[in-house]
């Protein structure tokens, strides 16, 4: 009987694009799994999720949505798709139906990423300009990426990608790890997200944990095969008979 193989969409978090899943992409790619990672609009959770689940759903088959960071909020939101079958967290923010990013935050120390933020304004059409926070270029090594090479941290420091302040206030609309099987992964030297918070957070979502000693925020970059490796597991698990419905 042959099986119907999810196809993985990555979902990328604040201050980071797609480009910071290569190392996990090529990893996938080479043991023969589907693979996707769009761009995240980086906008506000209920658009940026509504974006996702659309991306899901233009898939035909069943979905694995992995989610870094700020992207685990996302797919908690856009995993009540139909057609997903499994969420995978990777250093990542598992939130609760009604809870925003701020509140889960709040629940334990702040990490130093609170004071190495920088706001700045964009413009909204036809309305006030809008806040948007980024990483401070000489604190993002630290904050963002320690077990990453120098040459590499300048480069991702400055290209990351700005987040909407206004992010960190939505409350997320649907919890899809009531319904979908979850899988996790806690960098825990994080200094971006405090391990503590990804650790509540997939225990709450009753997930499959994977912890990694020394990881920082930038595990998917400095731990590709260590990320894929999860992934695999996710899909391996939630892999179907082909011709039955995801």
């Amino acid at each position: 009987m042959t099986t119907s193989t999810p196809t993985v969409v990555l979902v990328h978090g604040a201050f980071a694009d797609a480009g910071s899943w290569s190392g996990v992409i090529a990893e996938l790619r080479r043991h023969g799994v589907p693979v996707t990672a769009p761009a995240n609009p980086l906008r506000g959770l209920a658009s940026d999720a509504a974006y996702i689940a659309s991306v899901a759903a233009r898939i035909d088959g069943p979905v694995v949505l992995v989610g870094h960071s700020y992207g685990g909020a996302l797919i908690t939101v856009a995993g009540t798709a139909e057609n997903v079958v499994g969420l995978v967290y990777v250093a990542a923010y598992a939130l609760e139906e009604g809870e925003s990013l701020g509140e889960l935050q709040g629940r334990f120390p702040l990490s130093p990423l609170a004071g190495s933020l920088r706001r700045w304004t964009y413009p909204v059409p036809g309305g006030e300009p809008a806040v948007e926070v980024t990483i401070a270029e000489d604190a993002f090594p630290a904050v963002f990426a320690a077990d990453v090479p120098a040459g590499v941290t300048e480069v991702l420091a400055a290209s990351q990608r700005p987040l909407a302040a206004a992010a960190f206030e939505e409350r997320a609309t649907a919890a899809a790890w009531r319904t979908k099987p979850s899988w996790a992964l806690v960098a825990a030297a994080d200094e971006a997200i405090n391990p503590e918070v990804e650790r509540f957070g997939a225990e709450r979502a009753g997930a499959i944990v994977v912890e990694i000693e020394g990881a920082s925020h930038a595990v998917a970059v400095s731990r590709p095969r260590e990320v894929a490796d999860l992934i695999r597991e996710a899909v391996r698990a939630t892999g179907r008979p082909a011709g039955r419905a995801a």
